[in-house]
């Protein structure tokens, strides 16, 4: 209950008390009291004017006391107003205050973490450094020990080629001077290994020129089929020798004439069928050539070498194309060999943009296939390779010819003079590359075979000097090293073929025979 509630209570009250007095006073004047009822009727006046009065007082401190309380309220309202923008006022600073210290602590933490980052990145730049420094070293030293390998193989194959052609080419005079039965078949023996000792020699250089990248892939036209036929020609006898029958299948669809490199394919089959032959005995070889896609222009040939051999293990299989891998240290020490022939194989393939296939199994035989994509040669429009032609000639095509020889090794020297004689050639012998100048001056020879490495100057230098004066004379460096990735340089030198010692005296005599017609023809 409010103030004026209160106060309108209390006047009611009174007003009744008051009306009491005026009752009384009626009540008296029916009693004919008249002077009581006088004055029971002026107090009621008299009452009813001063509770008049109170009533407006009060009415008036009501009405005050209801502004007072107004005007409270809205002091109130206005300090309370005033109090919850203080309390947010205060919550946005303590919510301000929180998030600065957070961000403080974010930032600090950031920056933390990039000095870190930044410590940890300078170490491992430090640490790259140091390992693309020893990256680099170990580059250059792998440079360094592959450079130094093939200098080393260039120089013990030389070594080896020197005493290799006295072994093969005393071979071949002795079997020319009509051995009896049981010499020819000793000395038959000895041709083979030496043959198998410079196969042996040719892989290991034709490796080390693969690994070099100093092999190049020739793309000149050959018959297809003649060359497939030379080489198993040429395995024949090694296949009979281990009681093996060799089956060929080839495709007659495929064209004749194909644009390629003829060598680096015999090389091939060569490696496979001879592998193939080696470890088998008194079974079955199949080689198949076929047609295995075929457009106007192009066309894809696909080989299969089969045998019924030993097989490879599963385990072998992954390493039998690395260099000097074999099946197992029992096949080696049973067949032999360095394990060089399928590594080439694979190397050969790779520069020909092919991939050798393996599928055997330990103890039933192995089966080897490829593809290479040929172009095919026009028949009228392309010459024959040159080294696919036979050449045919008759001995007295040699009768008489002079040749120098010029070369510093002395049972070298007696073994070329003897095998030239036996062709009724005339030689002269000098050790050294000043003589060969000086006798090229004084004297004309049909033909001047030049070693390389001799003391004094070498035979490129003698060639270069005898050119300065003798345009004409055929000269053929025959020597032990291997000049087949520099021959456009002896060319240039003054060279008109090269023939490595050792060689078979059917190639030996061909190209003799070669340079000499084409210079009779230049001569002409």
């Amino acid at each position: 209950m409010n103030l004026v509630s209160e106060i309108a209570y209390s006047q009611g009250f009174s007003k009744l008390l008051i009306e009491n007095h005026r009752i009384n006073s009626q009540i008296l004047i029916a009693e004919k009291r008249g002077a009581q009822a006088e004055e029971e009727l002026k107090f009621y006046l008299h009452q009813k004017d001063s509770l008049k009065q109170i009533h407006l007082k009060a009415i008036e401190r009501g009405i005050q006391a209801e502004s007072a309380i107004g005007d409270l309220k809205e002091t109130i309202a206005s300090q309370q107003n005033d109090l919850t923008k203080k309390d947010k006022s205060l919550f946005l600073g303590k919510l301000t205050g929180w998030l600065s210290i957070a961000l403080i602590l974010i930032l600090s933490l950031l920056t933390l973490s990039l000095y870190k980052n930044n410590n940890l990145r300078a170490k491992a730049n430090e640490l790259l450094q140091d390992k693309n420094t020893e990256l680099q070293e170990a580059k250059e030293n792998a440079e360094k020990a592959s450079q130094a390998k093939a200098l080393f193989l260039s120089t013990i194959t030389h070594e080896l080629r020197t005493p290799m052609y006295t072994v093969t080419g005393l071979t071949h005079l002795l079997l020319e001077e009509d051995p009896k039965p049981e010499q020819k078949e000793h000395l038959n023996s000895l041709k083979f290994s030496g043959e198998y000792l410079l196969s042996l020699i040719n892989n290991i250089l034709d490796l080390n020129k693969l690994e070099a990248n100093k092999v190049e892939i020739e793309k000149v036209p050959f018959h297809l089929k003649k060359r497939i036929d030379g080489v198993l020609t040429a395995l024949k006898k090694s296949a009979e020798t281990k009681n093996n029958i060799i089956n060929y299948e080839y495709d007659t669809t495929l064209p004749n004439e194909v644009i390629g490199d003829s060598l680096k394919i015999s090389q091939i089959l060569i490696n496979l069928i001879s592998n193939s032959i080696k470890f088998t005995e008194n079974g079955n070889i199949w080689v198949r050539v076929k047609n295995a896609e075929k457009t106007a222009k192009k066309v894809v040939v696909h080989f299969e070498i089969e045998d019924t051999g030993d097989g490879i293990s599963k385990k072998k299989q992954n390493t039998i194309f690395e260099s000097f891998s074999q099946g197992s240290l029992q096949i080696n020490r049973k067949y032999g060999g360095t394990g060089l022939g399928l590594s080439i194989v694979k190397n050969l393939l790779e520069l020909m943009g092919s991939k050798i296939f393996l599928e055997s199994k330990l103890g039933e035989g192995s089966k080897f296939w490829f593809n290479i994509s040929y172009d095919i040669a026009e028949d009228n429009g392309l010459e024959t390779n040159l080294n696919d032609i036979e050449v045919v000639f008759e001995n007295t095509v040699f009768n008489n010819k002079t040749v120098m020889i010029v070369e510093d090794n002395k049972i070298n020297q007696m073994i070329t003079k003897k095998i030239l004689e036996k062709k009724k050639m005339i030689c002269t012998v000098v050790d050294n590359g000043m003589d060969a100048i000086k006798y090229a001056k004084e004297e004309d020879f049909d033909i001047i075979l030049m070693d390389i490495h001799m003391p004094g100057i070498s035979g490129i230098e003698a060639t270069k000097k005898i050119r300065e004066f003798n345009k004409t004379v055929p000269i053929i460096a025959l020597t032990a090293i291997t000049i087949e990735e520099n021959l456009e340089d002896f060319y240039k030198a003054g060279f008109n073929e090269f023939i490595p010692k050792p060689f078979k005296a059917e190639d030996f005599f061909e190209k003799i025979n070669r340079v000499l017609r084409s210079n009779d023809f230049l001569v002409k």
